[in-house]
């Protein structure tokens, strides 16, 4: 009887055993820094240990965060709300039903002050997870830091601003891809000289996985976004060799173990590649530096402690893989946002790792395994034939409008839920080991009363503030908009005078228009 063949998600065929492959001989921090973009990695530091948490009120949000940094926390990591990422404010009319919901309400520089109380700006590393309206959400944390009294030079964490996976997978969109090209750059450009710790740019495989991509589209549509956001940042005159040190990637991790390790190792000597191809000289600006949460897609509804165990392989895998910052999700998360014994569990889970398995005393440990050398060789040649199939169409930008990268995605999601259905693939307590017994656990709820609470104060900001400042900065913004000076001091300063959000993402607006999928 022949053996059934075995497939990784990616749909690379799985021998029953490996007895030679191509290793690579460099050491870590060496390149193409496979193997780790530093030499000591964990035996020198451990990843940043994130937890992002951001939901109703500034207040609320701020009170989440003092806890999670009394449990070890050590970045914060930021969750805004779908008015806040999309550019409303609160007491829009988009923003009905929406305000607190998915994330933390932020539409003034107040709101940013209670979100970080008593926290002071220059001594943590801060990651917001915010796309279309980044820009501002940039602005607002660098009035603070002033207002602090903070050296803004010393400001260290990531905005992900990564809109080309918006209109790729996820969608909080606001403008068409050029004028938000166009956003990106001008950040690169005025970060690299006034924040120049801040990494501009968290180029994000998270959601095109969460999406329903395979590990390989992971890797290829996310680099070459990366490619995308290089070009356009080469085209504008920036030297590559001072902006690439400040991209940073977001990468998701799975539950196939040496798929996901092989995936880390090959996205680093990729990258490492394509940024000497495009001129990087400087070995800092050729390193693939990448956050990592694990699989929202993957928790269950169904036994969610089960997740746990999911969540703590998944650790593994990006730990393993060489990562240099980490969330973990809570057992909880199929079904709201996580409760704070959810929170400290999944915090807990990157401690015992960090601290009991042996993961830090060595680099690279699955180095010279002959199916993880094999396999990240595989999952390398899977992702190239689909990034030089992207750069015949013209690059990332082309492919996206062309449909191309969504249309991949959507038929890597309809292979996966065919095979799930068919018990092909086995989600243990979905369609194999069932339970009649619903596990009933405690879930967070948000107060819809928050809404009210959030557009009153709004109202009385707007009351309070200086409406000839408020028009000559949008006026200002405007005018810019239409020209080529650089946005962002004009951002600072109208947030610093009392702008909103969503006066200054609509200032855009009427110049540049909105993109239509």
């Amino acid at each position: 009887m022949l053996e059934q063949k075995r497939y990784t998600d990616s749909g690379i065929e799985i021998k029953p055993i490996y007895t030679e492959a191509n290793t690579q001989t460099e050491l870590p921090g060496e390149f193409p820094f496979t193997r780790g973009i530093h030499q000591g990695m964990y035996r020198n530091k451990p990843w940043t240990i994130r937890q992002y948490a951001g939901f109703s009120t500034a207040e609320a949000s701020n009170e989440r965060y003092h806890f999670l940094l009394s449990q070890g926390v050590t970045g914060l990591s930021v969750a805004f709300d779908l008015p806040t990422q999309i550019g409303y404010d609160s007491d829009d009319i988009m923003s009905a039903g929406e305000v607190g919901k998915v994330g933390v309400a932020i539409d003034t520089i107040e709101d940013m002050e209670r979100l970080f109380k008593d926290i002071p700006l220059e001594s943590v590393s801060t990651s917001m997870t915010i796309n279309a309206s980044g820009f501002i959400l940039l602005a607002l944390y660098i009035a603070l830091a002033k207002r602090q009294g903070a050296d803004i030079k010393k400001l260290t964490g990531t905005i992900q601003n990564d809109i080309l996976k918006e209109y790729a997978a996820r969608g909080t969109y606001i403008y068409p891809p050029k004028e938000s090209m166009r956003l990106i750059t001008d950040i690169f450009a005025f970060c690299s000289v006034e924040v120049p710790k801040w990494n501009t740019i968290s180029i994000s495989g998270y959601h095109i996985r969460e999406a329903g991509s395979t590990a390989a589209q992971e890797l290829a549509f996310t680099l070459s976004n990366g490619k995308a956001y290089l070009q356009a940042a080469l085209a504008v005159g920036l030297d590559i060799n001072v902006f690439a040190k400040r991209l940073s990637f977001f990468f998701n991790a799975h539950n196939n173990l040496f798929e996901e390790v092989a995936k880390f190792r090959a996205a680093r000597r990729m990258w490492a590649k394509m940024t000497k191809e495009l001129g990087a000289t400087d070995h800092e600006a050729q390193k693939l530096r990448f956050h990592t949460q694990t699989g929202g897609s993957t928790l269950t509804a169904q036994q969610p402690m089960n997740n746990i165990v999911r969540v703590a392989i998944q650790t593994m895998a990006a730990t393993l893989g060489g990562t240099q910052s980490l969330h973990t999700n809570g057992y909880d998360e199929a079904l709201s946002l996580p409760t704070e014994e959810a929170a400290r569990v999944a915090l807990r889970t990157q401690q015992i790792i960090a601290e009991e398995t042996g993961i830090c005393d060595t680099v690279d440990p699955l180095a010279g395994s002959y199916y993880v050398e094999t396999l990240t060789n595989d999952v390398e040649q899977a992702a190239q034939i689909l990034i030089d199939k992207i750069d015949a169409m013209g690059g990332a930008v082309k492919a996206i409008e062309q449909g191309f990268i969504q249309e991949q995605i959507a038929n890597a999601s309809y292979t996966f839920q065919k095979a799930l259905e068919k018990n092909e693939k086995i989600i243990v307590g979905v369609n194999k080991y069932m339970s009649e017994d619903q596990t009933k656990i405690p879930i967070m709820k948000i107060d819809a009363a928050i809404e009210k609470q959030q557009v009153d104060r709004l109202k009385l900001f707007k009351e309070n503030r200086n409406q000839h400042d408020v028009q000559d900065c949008l006026a200002q913004i405007k005018k810019a908009a239409n020209g080529s000076d650089n946005l962002m001091p004009l951002v600072i300063d109208a947030v610093e005078k009392h702008c909103t959000l969503g006066e200054i993402a609509h200032a855009l607006r009427s110049v540049w228009g909105e993109y239509k999928g």
